[in-house]
């Protein structure tokens, strides 16, 4: 179970990092930016699966289909809910509602023991306060629970098929789905101006968003998802906020307030308690991945 937790822990913690890098590419075509952040990664990520031995897996159609689910709820659509509720709403309204997500998953769960719910809520109401209560309107709201289903469905679609593919395969395959649904979106939002030569700091910035972010977080999450439980896992969603925290002191952009400590406090704590009510039972249902290779 330990290196499940360092590996939740881990993975959450640097998605939560991108609110850092964000600003270095705010001025690039959005969609076409996300395109070109998951082309990069899912070049990585099959060239990695390549060098690991791992041959293509042929899919069943219920598998394809739970992999287009996967890359099209927990990715594209994501990504483009988060992108319209922060237009509408800021990222205040997105991020209160994202942290809801370990309560959600932790209901997902089946029977979840009680501290484990105790524990959710705990993370929730830290995300919450570290992410602020941020005034918004209704479109911004709608695009917020969009990104949450999104959010939900990267972790539930993906558990089918970690035990066959296992998960690089998985991170590969939905990273490269993604590629021309975002592109098709930012042909139809953006037009020709989707993509355009980066600055140097945008092309770091998206270097970053695609090798840690990305590839390194996606395979460390459904990594860790097998041996945790969704239930368990959702834990560490909370820490989202708290890598923004970080990120955002250690680049100078942004001094944590009170509400921000309290918050980071209070997620932490959440963990704890959730973490000593999980059973050896709450990652049932979910089979280890394969080991051979195939």
């Amino acid at each position: 179970m330990r290196n499940g937790v360092i590996g939740a822990a881990s993975a959450m913690f640097l998605v939560g990092t991108l609110a850092g890098v964000s600003g270095v590419i705010q001025d690039y075509p959005v969609y076409g930016g996300q395109a070109v952040r998951y082309l990069a990664a899912a070049v990585i990520l099959l060239l990695v699966t390549r060098m690991a031995g791992l041959r293509f897996v042929r899919l069943t159609a219920r598998e394809t289909l739970l992999l287009a689910g996967l890359s099209v709820l927990g990715l594209v659509i994501f990504n483009v809910c988060v992108i319209e509720a922060t237009r509408h709403a800021g990222p205040a309204l997105p991020g209160t509602v994202l942290g809801t997500v370990p309560l959600v998953l932790a209901l997902m769960s089946g029977r979840p023991a009680p501290r484990l719910l105790v524990g959710a809520g705990v993370v929730v109401a830290g995300a919450i306060l570290a992410a602020g209560l941020g005034s918004g309107d209704l479109p911004g709201l709608l695009w917020s629970l969009g990104a949450l289903v999104g959010e939900v469905s990267f972790s539930m679609l993906a558990i089918p098929l970690l035990p066959k593919l296992g998960a690089m395969r998985v991170s590969a395959y939905s990273t490269a789905m993604a590629v021309p649904l975002l592109a098709v979106i930012g042909l139809s939002v953006e037009g020709s101006a989707m993509l355009r030569v980066p600055t140097l700091a945008e092309g770091l910035g998206f270097a970053y968003l695609a090798v840690v972010v990305t590839t390194i977080a996606f395979f460390l999450w459904y990594s860790s998802l097998p041996k945790l439980g969704p239930g368990t896992a959702g834990l560490f969603a909370g820490l989202i906020p708290v890598g923004a925290i970080v990120t955002g002191l250690a680049l100078g952009i942004a001094v944590p307030s009170a509400a921000d400590l309290t918050g980071a406090a209070l997620v932490i704590a959440g963990i704890v308690v959730g973490l000593s009510g999980a059973r050896s039972g709450d990652a049932a249902g979910v089979p280890a991945p394969a080991t051979g290779r195939s």
